[in-house]
């Protein structure tokens, strides 16, 4: 093959191929193309992929997209009775982790706001069970700490800035 024909292959394959990821579904990632009220889920998941956990709340499907823990964010796309997205937003927030109440605030109401925490560890001392999700709003650790009884007893953040 001649000079001029491996030019052409080449420049052939760098138009190609950002066609050929955007056809083969590459995910993206937080979903800012797909329009609420006309998206399906299976939009969703053709734009965004599979979602690591998929939860029905009062009606509504949410998918969960996590991006942690270097994304330091867990996108929902929350779908309607109707099949429609109606809406994606990031669940890692600060205003979101205030709605956490310790000794009120169960394990499954946090699983449903949060999305699948990054870490999950048990510990015999106290037999507590610690979900761990890592924010970049700061970035920090994020840490809800639940007693047998799958009730939150304790929120905290460790900055890891900190020595």
């Amino acid at each position: 093959m001649n000079i001029a024909a491996r030019a052409g292959t080449t420049l052939l394959a760098i138009a190609v191929f950002p066609l050929l990821l955007e056809a083969g579904g590459c995910a993206s990632y937080d979903g800012y193309t797909l329009k609420p009220g006309q998206a399906t889920s299976a939009d969703v998941e053709r734009v965004m992929g599979k979602p690591v956990e998929t939860r029905k709340v009062r009606g509504q499907t949410l998918l969960y997209y996590s991006r942690e823990p270097n994304g330091g964010a867990i996108f929902v796309a929350r779908i309607g009775p109707d099949d429609r997205l109606i809406d994606i937003e990031d669940r890692l927030t600060d205003a979101n982790v205030a709605k956490i109440v310790p000794n009120v605030t169960t394990a499954g109401q946090v699983r449903n706001l949060l999305g699948p925490p990054w870490e999950t560890g048990h510990y015999a001392v106290g037999n507590n069970t610690v979900w761990t999700w890592y924010m970049n709003s700061d970035p920090s650790e994020l840490d809800v700490r639940m007693s047998p009884d799958g009730v939150v007893r304790e929120v905290f953040r460790l900055d890891p800035n900190d020595d």
